[in-house]
């Protein structure tokens, strides 16, 4: 297991996100777990800026369904901690923090009505979501997609739909497996010195372990991306269940996922 650590709030900056904007793309706890192709196409950039004043109503949704088209996920980045809500215009449910382990909360939007985003949710239950009012977030865009397959034991990136390589990889083994569903990257962490194996650095997702709950009293147990804690023979070519739920990659691999910004979709399929 790897113990997460607080970090100074980050800016995101022009080197993290794309802009979104309607009308034009302008853009814990770590269960410790725990290819070819060409490297990802670029690194997205673009300050995020706020929604403009007196935008139509059905901006946002035409704005998703491009996004969607082009193979882009919409991001919402929470300015501030944020009311959430079941449905829109409904009770408020609680708050959708700004920052997640002092990291901005930078969540996929995965629906919109006028004035509102439903978005995906870092903390449990998995899969969560909420819809938040739109001028409580910042809007952005990333052209990557994170596919993790459990059958094949293999991680793949996109860039727009396209693919960019595909790797082996380690996943839970059967008692300690590797939740299945539609996740995102949270934020990227530095790993513990001295570095036992987890490589240049820990991606953490929004995926929390089925079966692990309370690691070393942390209060939950992450799910990252990470490298091979040793294991690299084992991993091979193909990949390998040897983990308590992590992803572990070659550190190569891992690598090659530099740059991925927080938000990115993590797709795990059985």
């Amino acid at each position: 297991m790897y113990r997460l650590t607080r970090a100074r709030r980050i800016p995101i900056t022009a080197a993290v996100i794309r802009v979104a904007l309607p009308g034009a793309m302008v853009a814990l706890m770590l269960s410790s777990c725990g290819g070819a192709g060409t490297e990802p196409s670029r690194v997205p950039a673009g300050v995020p800026a706020g929604v403009p004043a007196g935008v139509p109503a059905g901006a946002l949704a035409r704005a998703l369904g491009r996004a969607a088209a082009s193979g882009t996920t919409v991001l919402a980045i929470v300015r501030q901690d944020a009311p959430r809500y079941g449905v829109p215009g409904g009770l408020a449910l609680g708050v959708v923090p700004a920052s997640w382990y002092d990291r901005p909360s930078v969540l996929p939007v995965i629906a919109t009505r006028p004035g509102w985003v439903q978005v995906r949710l870092a903390q449990r239950p998995n899969q969560s979501t909420a819809w938040l009012p739109a001028k409580d977030v910042t809007l952005g865009s990333t052209p990557y997609r994170i596919v993790v397959n459990l059958a094949t034991t293999h991680l793949t990136l996109y860039d727009s739909g396209r693919l960019v390589f595909s790797a082996p990889a380690g996943v839970g083994v059967p008692a300690d497996p590797t939740p299945t569903g539609e996740f995102f990257v949270a934020f990227d962490e530095q790993p513990p010195q001295p570095n036992p194996g987890y490589g240049p650095f820990i991606m953490v997702t929004s995926a929390h372990s089925p079966g692990i709950t309370d690691w070393e009293g942390s209060g939950d147990a992450v799910i990252g991306i990470h490298g091979p804690l040793g294991k690299g023979r084992v991993i091979g070519t193909t990949g390998a269940r040897i983990s308590h739920g992590c992803i572990r990659l070659q550190e190569q691999a891992l690598e090659r996922l530099r740059g991925i910004p927080p938000g990115t979709p993590v797709d795990i399929t059985g």
